[in-house]
């Protein structure tokens, strides 16, 4: 455990963060997709401001996008730093009630509105190497929003330093505060073009030292089924239940391999993650995972060969699919030109810590970025177990993502165009 100058200030801010309620809604149409989300935008204007930030905006896309102007002549590229400040819908976020548990002592940690909700290292291997720290948690009935209110915490606080401290040599930076990455709409087709940089980073990543430049590639599947209503007392041979076709396409998908808790490191899935409707007419949601291209198509391809047998079985039903792109492996444009990724790894070396990188089975706004022109790998923040209650953040390694950031500004500084 290392502790930072900035840990008081992270740990503020992120209580402060967390108990705004920004959850995003996948079913709503509007941007951002729900209106709490700017309790937290409108915020961020405000204190971007009081810190000295120039160009502070709100777009009308729901992105806080500010300037950190250069300290040095130089002819280095822009940077932007980026987090999300939408929580997931997977589980509750209203009414976070975030609890620091001080200089950790290595045992279980039982949330206190809900007991049956214990964070243990050994289910939290991670956990067991932060003895000394301070550990973040919700109460127990709610996520803690960490995922990505600590990149959040983590970018304000290293604008706060940069600005108070003109001595420090960097080139300029733009900081983006974007809604709705949860729900795949985080980054907006004006993003790159509003953000203004060259290259960017994502503080949204997990364990520490951890730097990110390879992420799923991943798609979207709706499956609609359209059955024949009648009334129950007098279906015989009329009635088409689409509950009972929805179950069949369920049930004819891999169970035992390609769903997320029979897969692992580098394999894809297929994963259900919503289901509604009645006997008349039915909806089923997937997303589809794999770190290549030919994978995720494959997937794509065995979702229509499933709903065309279940259609092939019932004529009178009307079964369709739609497959949505949503995000690419970033992979495919970082290592035509590893700059951004060699440089974030020599940063935290000159903050004392050890760089890392692995695939990560998920994405992020840089995903999207990278694949519009913004090579954006992924920055440690030392969230852990998220979008669930027992979600956590060690104050620490925050401190060491934003000394990370710091160090970082300063070598793209010194850095040509």
């Amino acid at each position: 455990m290392t502790r930072t100058q900035f840990d008081q200030e992270l740990e503020e801010r992120l209580i402060r963060y967390c108990k705004i309620d920004t959850q995003a809604d996948e079913k709503s149409t509007t941007a951002p997709s729900t209106a709490i989300q700017f309790d937290l935008l409108n915020l961020l204007v405000e204190e971007l401001k009081e810190i000295g930030a120039q160009d502070v905006r709100l777009t009308d896309y729901g992105a806080v996008l500010a300037t950190i102007p250069a300290t040095i002549e130089t002819s280095a590229p822009v940077i932007g730093f980026l987090a999300h400040v939408d929580t997931a819908p997977a589980f509750h976020a209203s009414g976070v009630k975030p609890i620091v548990h001080r200089n950790y002592d290595g045992g279980e940690i039982v949330l206190p509105d809900d007991p049956t909700q214990v964070l243990s290292p050994k289910q939290s291997p991670y956990l067991a190497n932060k003895i000394g720290d301070d550990i973040v948690t919700a109460s127990g009935t709610t996520l803690l929003g960490a995922d990505d209110k600590a990149g959040v915490a983590i970018i304000l606080t290293m604008a706060r330093h940069l600005l108070a401290h003109p001595e420090i040599p960097h080139g300029v930076l733009r900081i983006a505060f974007t809604p709705d990455e949860e729900i795949g709409r985080g980054v907006h087709k004006n993003l790159p073009a509003d953000l203004g940089a060259t290259f960017a980073y994502t503080l949204d990543g997990a364990d520490l030292g951890e730097i990110v430049y390879e992420t799923f590639s991943a798609d979207k599947a709706t499956v609609r089924i359209q059955g024949v209503s009648t009334h129950p007392g007098d279906a015989k041979d009329k009635l088409v239940n689409a509950l009972h076709l929805a179950a069949k396409i369920i049930d004819t998908l891999p169970h035992v391999t390609l769903t997320p808790e029979t897969t692992s490191g580098r394999q894809g899935f297929i994963h259900i993650y919503q289901m509604s409707g009645t006997a008349a007419e039915a909806e089923l949601n997937f997303i589809l995972r794999d770190f290549e291209m030919e994978n995720l198509e494959a997937q794509g391809r065995l979702i229509q060969q499933v709903c065309d047998t279940i259609q092939a079985t019932e004529p009178r039903a009307r079964i369709t699919y739609t497959i949505t792109a949503q995000y690419r492996n970033m992979r495919y444009w970082l290592e035509k030109d590893m700059r951004p990724v060699e440089l974030a790894r020599e940063a935290c070396r000159q903050a004392g810590v050890e760089p890392f990188s692995i695939p990560i089975r998920g994405g992020t706004d840089g995903s999207r970025l990278t694949e519009m022109g913004v090579p954006t790998p992924n920055i440690f923040t030392g969230m852990k177990n998220i979008h669930g209650p027992l979600e956590y953040n060690s104050v620490q390694d925050m401190g060491r993502a934003t000394e990370v950031c710091i160090q970082l500004a300063q070598l793209w500084g010194k850095e040509t165009a």
